[in-house]
């Protein structure tokens, strides 16, 4: 059978003319059936986002014209000669019959926002969305498709889970579909998935959360047990809005949630982001050439307790002040993918000056509310985690990563311990070593330990004028050391914090001069300086083919303490005592 189905227009969805007055499945309100679909199928009385049809859902995605139906054929087939209080071929002819689709899935090519790409939608109205080797055959051709003709993947679920009737066949479907996906990721090609109402049972762990990106609709349920059978099992009441999208974006399985109305804009946003390869420098940007200061000679000494006063102020620009002001585009993502999404580090994926580009900082905020929220900036081993899942995607997707450093260090408690935070820094560290982007970092205020260093391990690393990057807080190292908390300024001064000495060290490339009365005063300015010398960063990082930025990214951390001279040979001190 083609997998192809029927036209647009062909069958009535759910959010469809068939009724004059439709019963919300949510809130039970009765709405005008016209008035529902003009509605795109959501409630106006809660907001519920009543499942759509395969074609309806084109119709909502794809730029008007654009849909290409896939000529893939999967035939149905009947491994079991399955028979409950009917034999299977008659539920597939009835699913037929009442859908007007071939199966579950829809495949096609078409656009989003301008952007062509393979589409695979599924309508659960066909046995419930259910996964068949029909269904898995077709959404693995789309891969493949996708694959073939070099172009991004979307996925939109809309399933109860494995299909029954056809046993083991069904089940073999998960892995084959994830293998699909799986091929995508070696090639470098972005997958999207959308995560509708409802996505269940093998559908819900295999390809619906194998995405670069999962995206859900806005309480869309989505788990791999359902909510009958986990209480049935477990005999407990289960949590307010349990498996909603709003529970499973809190604990990091989704990058975002989007309102139906948005999802073509904001998709085919990412979808451009992560398929069109500038194949010359950055174009320039606006606010002028980067003012970075190379020679520590030029800058005024200052200081050290006084650079960490300043580098403290909360008044100074947060990783999104900079974000919002430096970007265009920008598509925060969330999660770790292992169950959190610590608020501590924010990261996603934009433009600068026409660059596409992965970012990833932390933040701390403003007021008092906005700093306990985010932990003071101080992450746990989930905003570690989110960070090299973003580090990966930037490497997939081929984009530069720019990182912009902020925090007293990692979050010193007992579940970020329980959690494995020595473990979660580490691997930072090891795969940013070996990231094949540009990577440019800038330490933007405080750049307190390895809480720091978990997300610099960069090609270039930058500095702002008044901010601070150190192995302890001062206060630390004089609690430890003095023994006595009030002798910090003196640790400070010892430590070299200050942006001087650290140029003066060769831990940074470069001071970001900023605007008088610093960073706090003038938010607009810093963020352009700022902006100009990422830029100018990213533009000379350009050139350099993979294998040599890694090369290059290897020795300047190797060089940090070595006793060999960069042609490799060995130091050895003098009777005196020197090199």
């Amino acid at each position: 059978m083609t997998g192809d189905g029927a036209g647009p227009g062909d069958t009535p969805g759910p959010a469809g003319p068939a009724a004059s007055w439709v019963s919300c499945g949510r809130c039970q309100a009765v709405v005008y059936g016209k008035r529902l679909a003009r509605s795109n199928g959501i409630c106006p009385q809660c907001g519920y986002c009543r499942p759509l049809a395969a074609w309806d859902r084109l119709a909502l995605l794809a730029d008007p014209g654009s849909v290409e139906p896939l000529d893939l054929v999967a035939e149905a087939a009947d491994p079991l000669r399955f028979v409950d209080d009917k034999p299977y071929p008659q539920r597939i002819a009835e699913a037929r019959h009442a859908t007007g689709l071939a199966e579950a899935v829809v495949c096609c090519k078409l656009r989003m926002a301008g952007t062509p790409a393979i589409a695979a939608v599924m309508d659960f109205r066909f046995m419930g969305g259910s996964l068949s080797g029909a269904v898995g055959e077709l959404i693995t051709c789309a891969a493949e498709t996708a694959l073939a003709l070099r172009l991004p993947l979307l996925l939109v679920t809309a399933s109860g889970g494995v299909r029954m009737q056809e046993g083991v066949i069904g089940l073999m479907q998960m892995a084959k579909t994830a293998q699909a996906l799986h091929q995508l990721d070696e090639a470098g090609l972005p997958t999207v998935c959308l995560v509708t109402d409802p996505t269940y049972g093998g559908v819900a762990a295999s390809f619906a959360m194998l995405g670069d990106v999962v995206v859900a609709e806005p309480g869309a349920r989505l788990g791999f047990a359902g909510p009958r059978v986990i209480a049935q099992t477990i005999k407990q009441e289960l949590p307010p809005g349990f498996q909603t999208a709003e529970f499973l974006l809190d604990r990091g399985f989704l990058d975002l949630i989007c309102p139906r109305p948005a999802l073509r804009h904001r998709i085919g946003r990412l979808l451009a982001i992560g398929t069109r390869r500038d194949a010359v420098p950055p174009t320039p940007v606006e606010g002028g050439a980067s003012t970075v200061v190379r020679d520590p000679a030029l800058l005024p000494e200052r200081r050290a307790w006084e650079a960490v006063r300043r580098a403290r102020n909360v008044a100074r620009p947060t990783t999104s002040d900079y974000l919002s002001m430096i970007l265009d585009d920008f598509e925060e993502l969330h999660g770790d993918r292992v169950g959190g999404d610590c608020p501590a580090i924010v990261g996603g994926v934009g433009r600068l000056g026409g660059t596409p580009l992965v970012v990833i900082g932390h933040e701390k905020g403003h007021t008092t509310r906005e700093l306990a929220r985010r932990n003071y900036g101080m992450p746990g081993p989930s905003g570690y985690r989110k960070a090299a899942r973003l580090l990966r995607l930037a490497a997939k997707w081929g984009l530069p990563v720019v990182t912009l450093v902020d925090t007293p260090g990692a979050y010193p408690g007992v579940d970020a311990e329980e959690q494995g935070q020595a473990t979660a820094i580490a691997e930072n560290l090891r795969l940013m070593g070996s990231l094949p982007v540009p990577v440019v970092t800038v330490i933007t205020g405080e750049g307190c330990s390895g809480g720091a260093l978990g997300i610099a391990v960069a090609d270039r690393v930058l500095i702002m004028e008044n901010a601070v990057y150190t192995v302890i807080s001062p206060e630390g190292c004089a609690a430890i050391l003095w023994r006595d908390a009030a002798a910090a300024p003196t640790a400070a001064e010892a430590l070299r914090v200050d942006a001087r000495s650290l140029l003066e060290l060769g831990v940074v490339e470069g001071v970001i001069p900023e605007p008088p009365g610093g960073a706090e005063a003038d938010h607009t300015g810093a963020a352009a300086a700022l902006r100009a010398a990422v830029h100018a960063e990213l533009a000379e990082l350009a050139g350099l083919d993979q294998a040599r930025l890694v090369a290059q990214r290897r020795a300047r951390f190797r060089r940090f303490g070595s006793s060999r001279r960069p042609d490799g040979a060995v130091l050895i001190p003098t009777e005196g005592g020197s090199w």
